[in-house]
């Protein structure tokens, strides 16, 4: 059973990447998401000796809409279940191993993070695999990706001789520095942790009894307190808060080696990227002659091996050498490729003078659809919202703006007072400030509107909720 895990927020690849909209919900791989390409490769491991069942999906309740309409879009039907609060990936890993081993089942558990790519699927469903079967007697089995480079931004593992393509595992080691990430290179008894793994739900919860019974043991309490509904699995809040923050290799991987925890490492060459920064984006997307990468609306000039990565409009460069060009609709960064691990800086400067930039984007999804804040000033706001089809927003209200609502395709549904109206194409009405109020989509393609807002606090936080299909408290 696949289970997948983002791994933080993303921060060295904004501005692509924010707090609201990480980078595994990002096309920065081909068509498809980071997280959709993950379950999808996951989904293939099915062969005459391995069944694959409906996915659990560990993840942020903050994310929940978004996961479940990226799924939705490539056709699978996970079971969502949402961590009540930050805990790091053991807690969640053990949510999910509870999850899977309910009614007594014992599966076993393909554990992926989901902000990596693949270049060779078939390497890696063939590696994937052979994990599963050697899983499957009771081992532990790490994805360790063998090496092309000193790599100092990855933990490693070093590894005895293989034997039928899976060796045991020695010893984890923390990111070395250059010299010695050389010297494992060239001593070739380590590959680099992928952070994937396979084991089976019932060997997880036995290891993490013996090493951390205080995790599982607050864990399984805010497990066993869930709710349910037709779209999520809520453990208790409650319960969670109790849990340590830990991660998976500190909790219980990093003590397998030596204890009555069988430890192996089948090898994945199967151009593994773990996308952690723009410079690895540049690493995997494909380039011409000179080296290049150009995403979007692109002109380059006389430059050599550099990314420019537009969203909305067109980016010209002309006579660079190394660099990182990421345009986006509020935002544009420009660094040197060899300092891209250091975007994180910017980030963390955002946060330290209270800008919204590091979290959301100028275009901001919700469950019922999305809007962009397309223009601003003293006193008024211009905003074009996209509302699904049988979508609504809350019924609500606000204290300090009114807002006029303009049709530019499909067919609104707006509730304003006592009234209820229906309006097309290019029709328009206005609410006056602290008019209850709703809008809706009735039909069955997108509706789109423009909406200008007037008034002395323009700010998301002037709401007033009275019904929400969502289950939302705030904006």
């Amino acid at each position: 059973m696949p289970r997948h895990h983002g791994r933080g927020s993303g921060t060295r690849l904004w501005p692509l990447s924010r707090a609201g909209f990480p980078k595994q919900f990002l096309a920065l791989s081909g068509e498809a998401t980071l997280f959709q390409q993950a379950v999808e490769r996951l989904m293939g491991l099915e062969a005459d000796d391995i069944a694959v069942s409906q996915p659990v999906i560990v993840g942020n309740a903050e994310h929940r809409f978004m996961v479940r309409e990226q799924l939705l879009e490539i056709d699978v039907d996970p079971l969502i279940m949402l961590e009540p609060s930050a805990r790091n990936t053991a807690p969640a890993m053990t949510l999910a191993a509870l999850q899977a081993s309910a009614g007594h089942a014992d599966p076993v558990l393909v554990v992926s993070p989901s902000d990596q790519t693949i270049g060779d699927e078939d390497a890696f469903t063939e590696a994937l695999q052979l994990a599963v079967r050697t899983a499957a007697t009771g081992a532990f089995v790490i994805l360790g990706v063998t090496p092309d480079r000193p790599e100092t931004g990855y933990g490693y593992i070093r590894s005895n001789a293989k034997e039928g393509g899976v060796a045991s595992v020695a010893q984890f080691v923390e990111k070395p520095d250059a010299a010695t990430a050389a010297r494992y290179l060239a001593e070739g008894h380590y590959t680099w942790n992928s952070g994937m793994f396979v084991v089976k739900a019932s060997v997880w919860l036995a290891a993490l009894e013996a090493f951390r019974p205080d995790i599982l043991k607050a864990t399984r309490a805010s497990w066993e307190a869930r709710k349910e509904n037709e779209r999520f699995i809520r453990p208790s809040r409650a319960e969670f808060e109790h849990v340590p923050s830990e991660s998976v290799d500190y909790a219980v991987l990093e003590r397998c080696p030596g204890s009555a925890f069988d430890i192996r490492m089948v090898p994945l060459n199967a151009a593994w990227n773990d996308l952690g920064a723009w410079d690895a984006v540049w690493m995997a997307s494909e380039r011409d002659a000179r080296g290049n990468a150009a995403h979007g609306d692109v002109m380059m000039v006389d430059s050599d091996n550099t990314l420019v990565h537009a969203t909305s409009r067109l980016v010209g460069v002309v006579g660079l050498q190394d660099v990182i060009v990421v345009e986006t609709p509020d935002a544009v960064l420009v660094t040197d490729r060899s300092r891209s691990q250091e975007v994180k800086k910017i980030v963390a400067k955002l946060g330290e003078r209270g800008r919204i930039e590091h979290a959301l984007h100028r275009k901001v999804h919700r469950p019922w659809g999305w809007y962009d804040s397309i223009d601003m000033g003293p006193r008024f706001q211009v905003k074009r919202i996209m509302v699904k089809p049988g979508a609504s927003l809350s019924l609500q209200m606000h204290h300090h703006r009114a807002e006029h609502w303009i049709v530019v395709t499909g067919t609104a549904e707006v509730t304003c007072g006592e009234r209820k109206i229906l309006l097309t194409e290019n029709q328009s009405t206005y609410i006056p400030l602290g008019e209850v109020h709703r809008l809706a989509n009735p039909g069955r393609v997108d509706l789109e509107i423009i909406e200008v807002q007037s008034g002395s606090y323009l700010g998301e936080d002037d709401i007033v909720r009275f019904e929400d299909t969502y289950g939302r408290t705030g904006n």
